[in-house]
């Protein structure tokens, strides 16, 4: 009797609980297909006309997670948003001045958020976008293309798939949850480029952490290292550096571009071997031009590739130490030679006149990535490689010169991570000093970096 009884208690606890499950996804968001299934006539199905004078309407799902169904529009498309609620501290104004409160928001680009997005003149359906990351930036969206949808996943305005079959009517996003969405793409888009764990990420916020505690003791200097004793070089040719022994007086490090980068590798190097990396290897050639090219030409002359091969190598050597092998840059698979994007969202922000998509060549040999894709590929870098950093090198355009010379001069840390509410960060580290991403990829905008990949270290130990 006493068994019946308790599995009686727990069958009936398990349906007093079901719905609170449900209230959120796999992915640990708020869901809304369960008032849509409400929603599909007066709502969607209903014309520009119909729902123009509608009122939002608030309501809750299974689970009591509130969501407001509201109209938005622009000059050729109307949208129609079931957007999550998120419950924030906001000031609100009352006869005594403003008080903080409790309040629902709705933005309309939190994770649950859904969107139908119609053309004014046909109200024929264009798209339909859900919300489930927490960077809004990232999402994925279905359109109509004769019986059935197709799929777009979208990171940071660049399509790590486009126009990809669904095989299944576009009505049926309509209704279908988030959970539904994924068991329905989960061969045909790269979920794995977006899914998110925030506890992998704790080597690289540490050793980012260490780096900027660090900053105020250095002094960007042209041409600075320090050698595998430790001692301020020359990088050009391995000499005393002029200011090494005023660096020992006053507690400084002087660095260049590349010895800082040097000085973070030396920092996982030294706790594991006992010793920092030596110069020599680090300068070696790691690319092949043809010496009647023009770069091959120009590169007899200047140093064109220093950067590049300054990355390269280190990268190598780090993985070196790490595996206790010998790896030079040709056999150490440090380079990241990934192409995963599709096209990329074109805006006015773009320097061109049109809006719309445009494809994207995303890596070039022995050039790199333009950066105006880095954002969205540190981002799925980190998803899919997490606690991994990564060196770069700069190839900037001198145009003070005719015709204008491709020169790789400088180098770059990126240290990518999702932080515990799932968003993403990435603590950029350039000649001494820390700076958003976005700065960089503004500072840098008509430019390129090629990337070498490292893995993060617990043991960070910069001198």
């Amino acid at each position: 009797m006493k068994k019946k009884f308790i599995l009686l208690l727990v069958f009936n606890f398990s349906l007093l609980i079901a719905p609170v499950f449900a209230e959120y996804s796999k992915l640990n968001i708020p869901d809304s297909a369960d008032i849509r299934q409400q929603l599909v006539e007066p709502w969607f199905e209903a014309s520009y006309e119909e729902i123009t004078f509608k009122h939002p309407e608030f309501l809750s799902n299974d689970g009591g997670q509130k969501f407001k169904v509201f109209l938005e529009e622009d000059d050729s498309s109307y949208h129609v948003f079931v957007a999550a609620g998120k419950l924030m501290n906001v000031n609100v104004l009352s006869g005594e001045g403003f008080t903080k409160a409790e309040q629902y928001v709705y933005p309309g680009n939190l994770p649950g958020t859904w969107v139908l997005i119609k053309d004014k003149k046909t109200n024929k359906p264009i798209r339909i976008r859900y919300f489930f990351a927490s960077d809004s930036d990232v999402y994925v969206q279905f359109s109509p293309n004769g019986k059935t949808a197709l799929a777009d996943l979208v990171i940071f305005g660049n399509y790590a798939a486009k126009g990809v079959s669904t095989g299944v009517p576009f009505s049926t996003f309509y209704t279908a949850s988030i959970d539904d969405v994924i068991k329905l793409t989960q061969r045909s888009l790269p979920w794995k480029y977006v899914l998110i764990n925030p506890a992998l990420y704790n080597g690289v916020i540490s050793m980012s952490s260490k780096i900027q505690s660090s900053l105020s003791n250095i002094v960007y200097a042209e041409d600075a290292i320090y050698n595998e004793k430790g001692e301020l070089v020359q990088l050009t040719d391995g000499k005393e550096f002029a200011a090494g022994a005023d660096s020992d007086e006053n507690g400084k490090l002087y660095l260049s571009s590349q010895g800082f980068v040097k000085w973070i590798a030396d920092g996982i190097v030294y706790p594991l071997s006992g010793s920092y990396l030596k110069r020599e290897p680090l300068v070696e050639y790691t690319t092949d031009f043809k010496d009647i090219g023009y770069q091959g030409v120009l590169s007899q002359k200047y140093s064109l590739y220093l950067s590049l091969d300054w990355v390269r190598n280190l990268a190598s050597a780090v993985v070196s130490v790490y595996t206790g092998r010998e790896y030079r840059y040709f056999n150490s698979g440090v380079d990241v030679t990934l192409n995963p994007f599709a096209a990329s969202v074109l805006t006015y922000d773009d320097g061109d006149p049109r809006r719309g998509i445009s494809n994207t060549v995303t890596f070039i040999k022995d050039t790199g990535y333009n950066t105006k894709v880095l954002k969205s590929l540190l981002y799925l870098l980190a998803a899919t490689e997490p606690d991994t950093f990564y060196f770069g090198a700069i190839r900037e355009i001198d145009t003070s010169i005719e015709p204008e010379m491709k020169v790789f001069n400088k180098c770059v840390a990126f240290l990518p991570y999702f932080n515990q509410n799932k968003e993403f960060e990435c603590s950029v580290f350039i000649d001494g000093r820390m700076i958003t991403l976005e700065d960089f990829c503004f500072i840098y905008k008509n430019d390129f970096v090629y990337l070498t990949k490292v893995r993060s270290s617990f043991n960070f130990n910069p001198y």
